[in-house]
């Protein structure tokens, strides 16, 4: 129902098309004819890099940190998700959400306004459609891309702050580097 957007309860989820084809903002650069870069535009400032590119200690930093099993589950970790409620109980927050769901909510905007729908502006329920609309666009990823497309996604799409989309653009503006493996 969730996933339908039934009676327009829900909004809207990602469609297979958008899972298959997401769009992501690239940053257009412009260079004069010595090869000088005169300026950029962009609504993201972003830079795709390749997988080959993710220095090594990075993706396992990123594992080690947002999702331990990540190699074991399918887009959903169902363990991390149950824990929540134990760490709940004893008055801690905690996160459960996978580097898949983490890449849908930053591709998709799953808890943007778009994708509310009239049951999304009720807390609580909102919280609980945005995170189902995460677990089944997470499973759709994974049944369409590998694990190193997912984790290259990811480093493509996340909002490192000020204005910088991605790893790559991140290395640059906060370090002045660029990226090496």
């Amino acid at each position: 129902m969730v996933d339908c957007n039934i009676f327009w309860l829900f909004g809207r989820s990602p469609s297979i098309r958008s899972i298959n084809n997401p769009d992501q903002k690239i940053t257009s650069e412009l260079y004069s004819a010595d090869g000088k870069l005169i300026g950029k535009y962009f609504d993201e400032n972003r830079s795709p890099l390749k997988y080959e590119e993710i220095p090594e200690n990075i993706i396992k930093s990123l594992i080690a940190t947002e999702d331990t099993r990540f190699y074991q589950h399918h887009g959903v970790d169902f363990k991390a998700t149950m824990s929540i409620f134990w760490y709940m109980l004893h008055g801690e927050k905690r996160g459960g959400s996978t580097i898949t769901q983490q890449l849908v909510k930053n591709l998709f905007k799953t808890r943007g306004q778009y994708s509310r729908g009239l049951l999304g502006h009720i807390p609580g329920i909102r919280t609980v459609v945005a995170k189902t609309k995460e677990w089944i666009a997470a499973i759709k990823i994974e049944l369409f891309y590998s694990k190193s497309e997912i984790l290259t996604m990811y480093f493509n799409t996340n909002d490192f702050g000020s204005n910088a989309y991605g790893l790559k653009t991140a290395a640059k503006t906060f370090f002045n580097k660029k990226l090496r493996n």
